[in-house]
């Protein structure tokens, strides 16, 4: 006998008649307290920080006088260098798209992934590899100096724009090559052909087919890039060195240096409403209207290098990649293990050539400094604040994604709250952290998990994105199925929805441990003296003088890109990593 619809079932097969809409009713309870959690999190440790860096800045701007010459000079370089950074970048990644949807070459799919590795590389990293290659001791610098003999490098570009403009090309060309170049790949290239079957040249048929449609994702990818560049902090601290100000830069020089919060709180409210607007416009851009097209079939349009202008123009492309991309990462794994300079107050025979020395210094406090961390606790610190962002982002982007399984007014309310973070500067957030949370009990500086906390933030819509599709994709006669038969609620969705979504939550989780171990904005504000992070340590090492202190700071950076290398190929593994517009 059929069971009726307005039948609850239990255990025992019996129930009792619910009125018609009690069903609904219950759904929304569910959903609410599935938010529950989600909410309070959010209210509590991004909200009340927020809300105070606004008081802050009202009150600072209503009480005191304003160098607004501190916030205007900061932002127009800040518009400038992300602009020209944008250009730059577009003026790379569109060949470079070109090139991977268009041709086959010997070790296409290994090129493709090292121009998406500086994208995933925490920033600080991202900074070490240019300066291992194009720094004072760098290897391209102690090359020309050894060769000619002269005590002076050849390439002076640090603490220039010249070295911000290479490192944002360097880590947001992926964002133009895959967006892009995904798109590209979903176009119908006998469009193309019938253009030239009319008579149109090479050129005119890209620029009159071809780019008006790949126009909405070149926008998309530009947009994108310019917001990372606008944000940017660790590459604008560590290679533009102290003349140059950025908004982010501004804020922690305002907050760190000078003690003079309202400032700080003016210019992050300023670099937050910036930040606002790009984002407006880049979903704008994306939502725009496209010509459906016809997908074309795998590999539909590339072509080995048949001819000499193929073979050049792909050798040139191909070159250009290597030494962009290949480079840097090669230079700064291999400056690890090289020592190619006497270290601070050597006396005795340096023993240049290949040694372990500087990852074994990582173990050692050699000046027995009761002020000094080895690199090894930054590195166990970094690692338990990323197992506990692991934890925090995991149960709370886990109930997170269960509630948005029920599409009603709340949970579009909440998806949108959930994804403030993204466009949140990370030094804003730590600034809003030290205007809250400073006496107990909850004090950041007894308080360690803030850190995670900070961490989980921003790691919280990586994690809802990833586990949503997949429990959306769990059809719902499995669960009634189950609940017919007498299961319980937990014990159907540990049974039916977790064997399902295991494998997003492992990619989610490994997203959060990435995200940790590379956040260094928050973290710069958040972290005490005695237990710092990895970026935190890269950063003060690389501030030193001493062949020994670049050293170790190389160690940490190459540590942790192997560790963000592992954790991407992984996830490429396991086949559910995509890099295209709609993901980003």
């Amino acid at each position: 006998m059929p069971i009726s619809s307005s039948v609850s079932p239990t255990e025992g097969g019996a129930g009792r008649p619910e009125k018609r809409g009690s069903l609904p009713c219950k759904e929304n309870t569910q959903t609410a307290l599935f938010w529950l959690a989600p909410a309070a999190f959010f209210l509590l440790f991004y909200f009340y920080p927020m809300g105070a860096v606004f008081k802050e800045s009202w009150e600072g701007a209503a009480e005191s006088a304003i160098n607004w010459n501190r916030v205007f000079g900061p932002l127009g370089f800040t518009l400038w260098q992300a602009a020209l950074s944008t250009v730059l970048t577009l003026v790379v990644g569109l060949p470079s798209a070109y090139l991977f949807t268009n041709y086959r070459f010997p070790f296409k799919s290994i090129l493709r992934g090292m121009t998406t590795l500086p994208f995933i590389l925490p920033t600080v990293v991202a900074a070490a590899a240019i300066n291992a290659l194009y720094g004072p001791r760098g290897w391209i610098n102690l090359a020309w100096m050894a060769a000619t003999g002269n005590t002076s490098p050849v390439i002076d570009i640090v603490n220039s724009l010249t070295a911000i403009l290479l490192a944002h090309v360097f880590y947001n060309t992926a964002v133009v090559i895959r967006v892009t170049g995904s798109a590209w790949e979903k176009l119908d290239t006998r469009l193309a052909d019938a253009s030239r079957m009319l008579g149109a040249s090479p050129f005119q048929a890209f620029w009159q087919v071809t780019f008006p449609l790949l126009l909405p994702s070149i926008l998309a990818s530009s947009v994108l890039v310019f917001l990372f560049d606008f944000t940017s902090f660790g590459v604008i601290l560590m290679l533009g060195g102290p003349g140059i100000s950025t908004l982010e830069t501004e804020v922690y020089y305002q907050a760190l240096q000078r003690l003079n919060l309202p400032m700080a709180s003016i210019i992050s409210i300023i670099q937050l409403v910036c930040t606002i607007f790009i984002g407006l416009f880049y979903n704008r851009v994306t939502r725009s209207a496209q010509i459906p097209l016809m997908p074309r079939m795998r590999a539909a349009g590339q072509t080995g290098t048949t001819t000499w202008r193929q073979r050049v123009l792909a050798a040139v492309l191909v070159s250009g990649l290597v030494i962009l991309f290949v480079l840097p990462v090669f230079s700064l794994a291999t400056r690890s293990v090289a020592r190619l300079e006497a270290e601070r107050g050597q006396r005795n025979e340096v023993r240049y050539g290949l040694t372990f020395d500087y990852y074994q210094e990582l173990f050692i406090n050699r000046r027995q400094s009761i002020f000094y961390v080895p690199p090894v606790e930054a590195a166990v610190n970094s690692l338990v604040y990323a197992t506990e962002t692991v934890v925090i982002s995991g149960i709370l982007g886990m109930l997170a994604a269960l509630a948005q399984r029920r599409r009603n007014v709340l949970t579009r309310i909440m998806d949108a709250l959930l994804m403030l973070p993204l466009g949140t500067s990370a030094v804003t957030l730590g600034l809003g952290y030290i205007l809250v949370f400073n006496r107990p009990p909850l004090d950041i500086r007894s308080f360690p998990l803030f850190i995670a906390i900070a961490h989980s933030l921003v790691a919280l819509p990586f994690v809802i994105r990833t586990i949503s599709p997949a429990l959306a994709s769990i059809p719902d006669s499995l669960r009634h199925a189950a609940a017919t038969l007498g299961a319980t609620p937990f014990r159907v969705w540990l049974e039916i929805d977790w064997p399902i979504i295991a494998r997003s939550a492992l990619v989610a989780a490994i997203f959060s441990f990435t995200i940790s171990l590379g956040e260094f904005g928050a973290t710069t504000f958040l972290s005490r003296p005695d237990k710092p992070t990895l970026p935190v340590a890269i950063f003060r090492f690389l501030s030193q003088p001493g062949a020994l202190n670049y050293g170790q700071a190389m160690a940490m950076a190459t540590f942790l890109m192997i560790v963000c290398l592992v954790g991407i190929l992984f996830m490429e593994r396991l086949k559910v990593f995509e890099f295209d517009q709609a993901s980003v």
